[in-house]
């Protein structure tokens, strides 16, 4: 691994991209609502950047499977679709549960996040699958103290998941972030023996994201080679947030209300 310890100088930076990233994430989770598409999300999330003067860092990444690069700004994951869901046209319905994933580069430096909104009156097991799949953030962010193992972290959330019932996803993992929107390190949100384990260091910056699933922790990628589901077609919850590893533990560098 070829992990980079940020700057204070970096790390401001860092920090006003992820600014930027909270600041839309909250306005998209205002809209979101029965009756709005996801398409009209994306023109908001597109409009919101280029006003600051940002780029999307998800538009036009490569798709790993060969086929169309990403065509949006915005990952609009609805129901048992957990990420790279793609806006469209069809509206939003009460009971619905949506995953927005977003990103940012801003004067060269990115930021991350990602959120799940229960659209009108949902399901009780899906109002508790998006609770656990937060708190299990909150868990991992409360735990990210300085020199502590990652792996200790993982391990921890991924026993409070099971714990709950619910299943943690092991096909996809977070990053580390700066420059890039992936950095080295992988940050599983599970104990992986295949993983590099790494040292949670003050100026390391890090993209951590749990996503749960409601039944079975499989998934299957679509034929566009982009939208990902949940093998048995159950409810699915994704949050994300950027942090950076300081002496006293870890600041949520894209907090904001819409993860209240």
């Amino acid at each position: 691994m070829a992990i980079t310890l940020k700057s204070a100088r970096e790390l401001e930076l860092i920090r006003r991209a992820c600014r930027l990233v909270s600041q839309i994430l909250e306005e998209l989770s205002r809209k979101a609502a029965p009756g709005v598409t996801t398409t009209q999300l994306e023109v908001l999330a597109c409009q919101m950047t280029k006003q600051a003067s940002a780029q999307a860092l998800f538009k036009g990444v490569p798709n790993p499977h060969g086929g169309a690069a990403f065509p949006a700004a915005i990952c609009a994951s609805r129901n048992e679709v957990l990420v790279h869901g793609i806006p469209d046209d069809s509206p939003l319905a009460n009971g619905d549960i949506l995953s927005i994933d977003f990103g940012v580069r801003l004067k060269g430096y990115c930021g991350d996040a990602a959120t799940t909104i229960l659209i009108g009156q949902v399901s009780r097991e899906a109002a508790r699958l998006v609770e656990v799949t937060k708190d299990a953030l909150k868990l991992a962010i409360d735990n990210c103290k300085p020199y502590r193992r990652w792996s200790q972290v993982a391990g921890l959330m991924a026993s409070f998941v099971r714990g709950e019932g619910f299943a943690m996803v092991e096909d996809f993992v977070g990053h580390g972030i700066g420059l890039t929107m992936h950095e080295d390190p992988r940050v599983p949100n599970f104990v992986d023996p295949k993983a590099n384990d790494f040292l949670l260091e003050p100026g390391l910056v890090l993209a951590i994201e749990p996503m749960v699933n409601a039944g079975s922790k499989k998934v299957k990628t679509l034929s566009d080679g982009w939208t990902v589901v949940t093998a048995d077609s159950r409810l699915c919850a994704h949050f994300e947030h950027t942090i950076a590893i300081t002496d006293d533990g870890a600041e949520v560098l894209t907090a904001g209300g819409w993860f209240e």
